[in-house]
């Protein structure tokens, strides 16, 4: 089953209270759907797991060892789709030991990990704006490893995993996350 969006945002406004985790989720939803149009796959059921990925990041206080599992339990508990349960367990690898295996899987620890850099990259614009930021400023930042450092750049190049060179990732979630600017 795939739960409404508006029933989705009411979920996630009710365990997320903060405001930048409550943008990192559109974000992630925002370049989920993108990617799921890019790559013709079911745009409901990524923009659904980019939405509610860190469902649980205050319920778990992000502690990595639990952080995604929570969120699956409480979702498959409400009949979510299962694939979208795994592939939100699996956005954190270090909660389940798991491999990512599948396309799904890899796009959406890829989709909500390239929102950070981007917004990162964003803040150094001076006009802060996300549709000021150019794809090649993401891949030089990439290499910059001290630039936000907790943004896993491995897991931004799992794009390559799923057939999108990280140039045109990073172009497809820039369009993807500046589109949200002013809603």
């Amino acid at each position: 089953m795939l739960l409404p969006r508006q029933q989705a945002i009411a979920l996630l406004r009710q365990h997320i209270k903060n405001e930048r985790m409550i943008f990192h989720s559109l974000a992630s939803e925002a370049v989920l759907r993108a990617l799921a149009r890019r790559l013709g796959r079911d745009e409901e059921k990524w923009g659904l797991a980019g939405l509610l990925h860190d469902l649980d990041v205050e319920i778990t206080h992000a502690d990595p060892k639990i952080h995604g599992r929570e969120t699956a339990r409480i979702l498959a508990e409400m009949g979510v789709d299962p694939e979208i349960t795994e592939a939100i367990k699996l956005h954190n690898e270090y909660a389940t030991g798991l491999p990512r295996t599948t396309e799904f899987h890899h796009a959406l620890a890829a989709g909500e990990t390239i929102t950070g850099l981007i917004l990162a990259t964003s803040l150094v614009y001076p006009d802060k704006k996300i549709s000021s930021v150019k794809p090649k400023s993401v891949v030089k930042r990439m290499k910059e490893k001290a630039f936000a450092a907790s943004v896993k750049r491995e897991n931004i190049l799992e794009c390559e995993l799923i057939g999108i060179p990280l140039d045109e990732f990073a172009a497809l979630s820039i369009e993807a996350m500046a589109a949200m600017e002013g809603h």
